[in-house]
C-alpha cells in the first residue's frame, strides 16, 4: 500500500508560480515536478481564491510558528554567516 504524499505550502507556492511565471502548461510542470497534474490544477484554483487561506495544511499554529522560527533562524545563521 502505498502512502500519501504531503507537500509543504511553500512547496505548492512554488509550484503554482512555476505555472505562472513560466508560460507552460500545468501538465508540463506537474510532470517535471513529478506530480498529478488535477493536484497542480487544485493547488492554482487555490491559490487564486485566497492567497491568505490557500494551502491551510493539518498542523497546529504551534506547527506553524515553530516551522516560522526554524525559517527565521535559518535566514539569520545565512546572514550571520554571509
Amino acid at each position: 500500500m502505498r502512502t500519501r504524499k504531503t507537500y509543504s505550502k511553500e512547496y505548492k507556492e512554488e509550484a503554482v508560480k512555476l505555472v505562472r511565471n513560466t508560460g507552460s502548461t500545468i501538465a508540463e510542470i506537474a510532470s517535471d515536478l513529478d506530480l498529478n497534474p488535477s493536484n497542480l490544477a487544485r493547488w492554482c484554483r487555490e491559490f487564486d481564491s485566497d492567497l491568505k487561506k490557500a494551502f491551510p495544511g493539518k498542523g497546529s499554529a504551534r506547527d506553524e510558528e515553530m516551522a516560522a522560527l526554524k525559517r527565521e533562524l535559518k535566514r539569520v545563521k545565512q546572514e550571520r554567516d554571509f
